[in-house]
């Protein structure tokens, strides 16, 4: 067998796999079912990724660090909600979505550093965000209290048609606190 057809006989093996997985998928798994390197399943994901961008087709690949998953692309959600006959997504409280994003960009963050970022008490949101699976408990922070880090889930990439958190928009957030300050100042100059 010459290489093209190696790479595209690998690449059609891992679309088959990822298809018939229940969820998260990793590299070293792929490859261990395939013998053949983490590299090499790599570059063949990549080729996957490009492929189903590139063509308009109605998957994706999801990424989260080294595990991997099929999923349907974020613009085909309707389609997919009708045919399976599901009620529109729920939305989420303003407050949910603050401590989303919050959690999102710091994480992994603690319960009080997303109290003192929100300036009220997050519990209950946290709560409520955790029991929707779209945040995730990732340990145990080395402090008195030994405060849990939380960190937004595979599922939240779905929730919101990210493939990775890297697609998140960029926020300057040493630029929102020099404005916070000043407002702060002025604040203080008119009193």
């Amino acid at each position: 067998m010459d290489k093209e057809n190696k790479e595209q006989d690998i690449q059609a093996k891992i679309e088959v796999m990822l298809f018939v997985s229940s969820g998260m998928v990793s590299v070293y798994q792929l490859s261990k079912a395939l013998d053949v390197t983490e590299s090499e399943v790599e570059s063949q994901l990549s080729a996957l990724e490009t492929h189903y961008k590139t063509y308009g087709h109605g998957l994706r690949l999801m990424r989260v660090k080294t595990k991997v998953q099929l999923t349907t692309a974020p613009e085909m959600s309707e389609v997919v909600e009708t045919f399976l006959g599901l009620e529109s997504t729920s939305t989420l409280s303003q407050a949910a979505l603050e401590t989303l994003a919050i959690v999102a960009y710091k994480q992994p963050v603690t319960r009080p550093e997303v109290d003192v970022i929100r300036g009220v008490n997050s519990d209950s949101v946290l709560r409520t965000l955790l029991s929707k699976g779209l945040l995730e408990e990732l340990g145990r922070a080395e402090t008195p209290g030994r405060p849990i880090f939380y960190g937004t889930s595979p599922e939240f990439l779905q929730y919101f048609g990210l493939e990775t958190l890297d697609e998140l928009p960029f926020i300057d957030f040493e630029a929102l606190e020099e404005i916070q300050n000043s407002n702060e100042t002025k604040e203080v100059l008119k009193t």
